[in-house]
Parts: C-alpha cells; sequence; structure tokens
C-alpha cells in the first residue's frame, strides 16, 4: 500500500535536483496530493508549462514522508523508478532507448539530452554526469546538481534503466558526496558506486565478445603507430575487407570493423574554416590557435592571436571552472559557452549574448582541444535578437533545422498553454458559479420546499396537494402593538430578527416547515409538504423551544424576556404554490382557521392546543393540563389544554444544544412511548 501511494507522489521531485523551478507536467500525475496538498499548503492545481518554485515540491516531499512515515532517501528513491515509468508512458522511451548501447553510454549521453530538452523548457537546469572505470572494472558515477540532498532519485532512475534496457541488475551506493571545488558557486558533487550484475547470459557472450572486439581494435592501432604505418595510406585489397567481414566465428560486422585513417588531412585551411564556420581550436594554456568564419564574426576579438578563450567566453554547463583539466574532465558532455559581454562591441552591448553548443574533442597528438559547436538558439526570434540568419549556419549543420522544427513547437506549446489557460479559468469560473448556484439554491430553498422548487426550476407546474392529517403551529409576541408604538423601527427589527433567527434554528432541529412570517405572527407546519406520522410530536416539541428561546431576546421597552403565545391544531389541509413573482407555498383549509384561533385565544407564555393535537400527543410524553371549555370565534365552545413539557428530552436537547444523533434517538425513543 505504501509503495502504491508513493508511485503517485514523487512525480514532482525529479525536476528538483534538475531545474532551479519545476514545470507543472511534474504535478500532473500526483493522486495523494489530494490528501497531502492542504497540510503542505500548497495551491490545488498546476499548470502544465508553467514554472513553479521548488519549494512547492520540498514542502510536498516533506509532507509525503511525514504522512507515509518514511525516510526522504526513500522517497526520492522510489521516485526515480516511478519518474522513468513516467517518461516512457510519455513518450519519450524510444529516445531514451537510443541514448545508448549499454549502460555506460547511456549515462553519458544523459547530459545531451537535456541540453536537448532545454529547446523545449528554457529554465530547465539539468546535472551533469561523468562516468568513471576504475583498474578493477568498477563503474564510478559522478553526479553534479545545483541541489543538495536530492541525490538519492538518481539510484532509482539508473536501476530501473539498467533492468528495462540493459536487462541488468544494477546496485548503487554512494562512496563520496562534498561540495565540489572545481565547479563554480555551491555545487553538489556526489560520487556513486555502480555494481552490475547481468541477467541473460547471451547477452553477457554478446558485450563481452564486442569488448574483445574493441580491445583488438586498440592494440592494431598501438600497433600501427610502433611500425611507423601513421605516416602511409593503409591499403587494403577488396577480398581483404570482405575476408575480414565473413571471417568464420569471429562476430559480426559492426564487432570486427577497423577504421582506415589517412596519411594526412585532404583539406585546406580555408574550407575548413568556412565548413565548419563555429568552431574553435585552443591549447592547454586556452589559447585559441583557430577559429571558424563566423566565431570570429560575432567575437571579433578572437582574431587576435594567442588570445584566451576565457578571456572572451564563460562556460554556462556543464559549470565548471574554464582549465582545461575540468574539461577533459566532461568531453563527454555538451558544452555551453557564452560570450563575456564586456568584451563585446559597444554597439552589440545592449543586444543578447551568444551561446555556443558544441562538443570538447582532445586532440592528443597536437596537445589541443577543438570545440566543434553551433549557435544555442531556441526559435527564430532568437536568432533575430542576436542578429544571424539561417544562412549563418552551415548547411549540413542540424541546429538549422532544429529552430525551424522548434519555432513550430514552441508555437504548438503556447497555444497549449493558452488553451490550458483558458481551461483553468473555465473550472475556476465554475468552481464560482457552482458556489453562486448552491447560494441561491439555499435561499430558495428557504423560501419554498425543496421538491416544489426543483420542479419550479425544471419549468413543471406544481400541482396542489391534499395532506389528510398535519399539524398547524401560530404564535405572536404580547404586546407587540405597545412595543412597536414605543420602540425605534430598528429596535424592533432587531428584536423579532433575534426571535425569529432562533426559531429558524429550531426548524431544522425538529424537522417541521416555516410557512411564512407577517409581523410578529411565526407560522409553521408539520407533515407537510413530506407527509410525516410524527407530525404533531415534531411540532409540540418546536413550541416548546420556541417558549424557552423567546426568553433569551428582550423587551427593548423593558429589557425584561419577551413573552409569547403559541396555538396549536391537527387536522386537514390543501397546500400549493400560488402566484408568479415571489410565488410562495401556502395552506388553505378549515385547519389553519382553527390553528389561528387557537393562538389569539392563548395565554401568554402558555402553548394552547386544539382538541385533535391533544388527541395526536396524549399517549406521548408530554405533560398536558386540561384548560377547560372556551368559546372560540367562529368555532362555539371547545375543550382546549395547554402543553407544559416533554417528559424525556431536557431543555438542551429541545434547543438542539447537544449531538444531533443523540436528539435523533431521544426523539424517537420519545416517539415510541
Amino acid at each position: 500500500m505504501i509503495l502504491g501511494h508513493l508511485t503517485f507522489i514523487y512525480n514532482d521531485t525529479y525536476n528538483v535536483s534538475y531545474p532551479t523551478f519545476l514545470y507543472g507536467f511534474i504535478f500532473t500525475y500526483i493522486v495523494i496530493y489530494l490528501l497531502c496538498r492542504s497540510l503542505a499548503g500548497v495551491q490545488d492545481t498546476f499548470m502544465t508549462y508553467e514554472v513553479y518554485d521548488d519549494a512547492v515540491t520540498l514542502r510536498m516531499v516533506r509532507e509525503a514522508c511525514r504522512m507515509l512515515s518514511v525516510s526522504e532517501e526513500e522517497v526520492l528513491r522510489l521516485f526515480g523508478a516511478y519518474f522513468f515509468s513516467f517518461c516512457k508512458q510519455s513518450g519519450y522511451d524510444r529516445m531514451l532507448r537510443t541514448l545508448g548501447g549499454n549502460l555506460t553510454e547511456f549515462i553519458e549521453n544523459l547530459d545531451a539530452l537535456h541540453s536537448y530538452l532545454t529547446l523545449s523548457y528554457k529554465e530547465m537546469n539539468a546535472p551533469s554526469f561523468r562516468v568513471e572505470k576504475t583498474g578493477d572494472g568498477t563503474m564510478l558515477l559522478h553526479y553534479y546538481s545545483d541541489r543538495t540532498g536530492l541525490c538519492h532519485i538518481v539510484p532509482g532512475i539508473i536501476e530501473s534503466v539498467a533492468k528495462d534496457f540493459f536487462n541488468r541488475d544494477v546496485t548503487m551506493r554512494i562512496i563520496y558526496q562534498a561540495e565540489e571545488k572545481e565547479r563554480t558557486g555551491k555545487k553538489e558533487h556526489v560520487i556513486f558506486e555502480v555494481l552490475q550484475k547481468k541477467f541473460n547470459k547471451s547477452l553477457e557472450n554478446l558485450e563481452d565478445a564486442g569488448s574483445r572486439c574493441q580491445d583488438q581494435a586498440q592494440n592494431h592501432k598501438k600497433l600501427k603507430k610502433l611500425n611507423g604505418a601513421d605516416n602511409e595510406l593503409v591499403r587494403k585489397s577488396h577480398w581483404d575487407i570482405i575476408r575480414n567481414v565473413v571471417r568464420f566465428g569471429k562476430g559480426s560486422l559492426l564487432h570486427t570493423f577497423q577504421p582506415v585513417y589517412p596519411s594526412r588531412l585532404w583539406m585546406d585551411e580555408q574550407a575548413f574554416c568556412n565548413e565548419f564556420p563555429f568552431h574553435i581550436i585552443f591549447d592547454k594554456q586556452l589559447k585559441v590557435k583557430q577559429a571558424g568564419v563566423n566565431i570570429q564574426k560575432y567575437v571579433p576579438g578572437i582574431q587576435t592571436m594567442d588570445i584566451r578563450l576565457d578571456e572572451y567566453f564563460t562556460i554556462v554547463h556543464p559549470q565548471v571552472t574554464f582549465t582545461i583539466s575540468n574539461i577533459q574532465m566532461f568531453t563527454n558532455s555538451q558544452f555551453v559557452l557564452k560570450t563575456k559581454r564586456e568584451m563585446m562591441p559597444l554597439s552589440w552591448k545592449k543586444q543578447r549574448m551568444l551561446k555556443l553548443r558544441g562538443q570538447m574533442i582532445w586532440m592528443d597528438s597536437i596537445q589541443c582541444m577543438l570545440y566543434m559547436c553551433s549557435p544555442k538558439l531556441r526559435s527564430l526570434q532568437e536568432l533575430e535578437e542576436r542578429n544571424m540568419h539561417i544562412s549563418d549556419i552551415a548547411k549540413h549543420d542540424v541546429t538549422r533545422d532544429l529552430i525551424l522544427l522548434n519555432h513550430q513547437r514552441l508555437a504548438e506549446m503556447e497555444l497549449s498553454n493558452q488553451l490550458e489557460r483558458k481551461k483553468e479559468e473555465l473550472r475556476i469560473l465554475s468552481k464560482n458559479l457552482e458556489i453562486e448556484k448552491k447560494k441561491t439554491e439555499t435561499l430558495l430553498y428557504a423560501m419554498l420546499p425543496q421538491h416544489v422548487a426543483n420542479q419550479l426550476k425544471e419549468g413543471k407546474k406544481v400541482q396542489a396537494g391534499e395532506f389528510q392529517s398535519c399539524t398547524i403551529l401560530f404564535s405572536d409576541v404580547v404586546t407587540f402593538t405597545n412595543i412597536c408604538s414605543a420602540c425605534e423601527p430598528i429596535q424592533i427589527v432587531n428584536m423579532l430578527n433575534a426571535m425569529y433567527s432562533r426559531f429558524d434554528h429550531l426548524t431544522s432541529v425538529h424537522d417541521v416547515y416555516k410557512v411564512e412570517t407577517i409581523g410578529d405572527a411565526y407560522m409553521v407546519v408539520g407533515g407537510v409538504p413530506i407527509t410525516d406520522e410524527t407530525h404533531a410530536q415534531k411540532v409540540a416539541n418546536f413550541a416548546l423551544g420556541m417558549r424557552i428561546a423567546a426568553k433569551e431576546v428582550m423587551n427593548p421597552i423593558s429589557g425584561a424576556p419577551i413573552q409569547i403565545r403559541v396555538g396549536i391544531h391537527t387536522g386537514p389541509v390543501l397546500a400549493g404554490v400560488v402566484g408568479d413573482k415571489m410565488p410562495r407555498y401556502c395552506l388553505f383549509g378549515d385547519t389553519v382557521n382553527t390553528a389561528s384561533r387557537m393562538e389569539s385565544h392563548g395565554v401568554p407564555d402558555k402553548i394552547h392546543l386544539s382538541p385533535t393535537s391533544f388527541n395526536a400527543l396524549k399517549h406521548q410524553t408530554f405533560d398536558i393540563v386540561e384548560r377547560g371549555v372556551i368559546e372560540v370565534k367562529g368555532k362555539g365552545k371547545m375543550r382546549t389544554y395547554f402543553l407544559l413539557r416533554n417528559l424525556h428530552l431536557s431543555e438542551e436537547e429541545i434547543m438542539g444544544r447537544q449531538n444531533h444523533q443523540e436528539l435523533g434517538a431521544n426523539t424517537n425513543n420519545t416517539m415510541g412511548m
């Protein structure tokens, strides 16, 4: 289970060890993110091509470690394994497989891959890798990064690559970790010992054969040098070549191939500098010996003989100090050089500086370094900003094609980014709309029963309904007319608002429907619009709560608690929606009139019951006393009653101040007795 969670949390971590900021696609596949997002205090959505501060990732990693009770080392290692599978699923599988025929070649070409990715992801600041072979054949992997403490991602990636691509079981351990002195700034240098174990015996034999052929080629080269054969053109007959290719038991063509070198370079200096316009040759002292024509054109000062290369350029990647020994250590990496602004002509200092990207090649015979490079450009816009043209780049240089293709790619990315931003805007608008919709529905449901409101929203006509039995309650404030005549209007409003707010809360506690308020009159019904056999008990409990709540509201004249009269009657009604503008759910029938009479003939601070309400409550757990026979206007003589209290519910429970579930259980028990 932990592995399943970890698989999805670490997707946002890989680029922490690489770029200063993180692209949004790193965050796309985080499932456990919903669990730790609020704890880590990060946002809920991420744009694919947006750049985010790495502090967001660090908080997520720490929170994941805390939640899952695992170490950061384990988190990052497992992330590395998952990130490799994510890259394959995202369409990078073929690109990764072509980096090298074995694990060493794969690692040595990672820097080139990162250099390519920077064409699309400009803010990407990738690490550097360097492979070193010891005397006993052990592989040492040097890892350089701008971030400290995240080196444990590397074993997860490399071990997965070795198993998937090269059928090898690899284990890695850190044997050295310190600040790298040869690199500029505070950089982390970690050395891993890489131990490989082959899975497939046939694969082992094939690689051993390849190694033997490489050794034979090196021995042959040394023998030629000893015999002075380097100064002569090696001639082989057609049949000698064929014999070497098809010789029985000696391997395939690739394993038996031996290169042939001419005795001299058949190309003059001028043609070389013209056809390779971006190249520089310098010696151990970094003195420039030769430069391509366009290097001379865009870096004028470099034409001066024996000028030092580091006077005009800085190394952007890999971040090493500008010495020949450091450069030799990273010859498998792509080098990015940038011109120094202070060395450029005054008229050029406002434009963007030229960056070169290419390979360093050490020429041992002349003790010089060849930097074969091209302008580092991502788009036609950058080409124009440097006052360059496509024609300045050699026809054989794929940089021409990359600029054109990447220009289209960047346009597609920008379009995708715009669409994603619009999608995010729509998502936010939809979310806000949903919030407003809920507010509107809450207001609508406060005015009409929910099922009635839903029918009206759907454009349906609400049919009137007849309810055979329900309980209606009316209440009013004693001496309300006198209070109004002696107070300011705002005082009356505040008093009624305080009282009605408490009554409204009680309607939710006891599940009764508030029909309307007119002045100081408050009307509720139980059993309508949803039939309920316990409607009389619910309205009775609501009435008891009203009496308690009224005591909490003060009379603005006397400062004493206000008093209310409450009348309750049970009987049949007809209910329906009337009106098109501000429609109301109204009750019709004699039951409404009788309930109103119970209230108007009531006594202050008493709950007045009609005979039908008394019959509905007499076998329940209520304390009821007889009032006697009274003359009721329009009804004649009636025997009425006063509801005093509920024998099983406390005032706290009546007011809904205890746990709602406990109240519901007690109410059910009360109704069952």
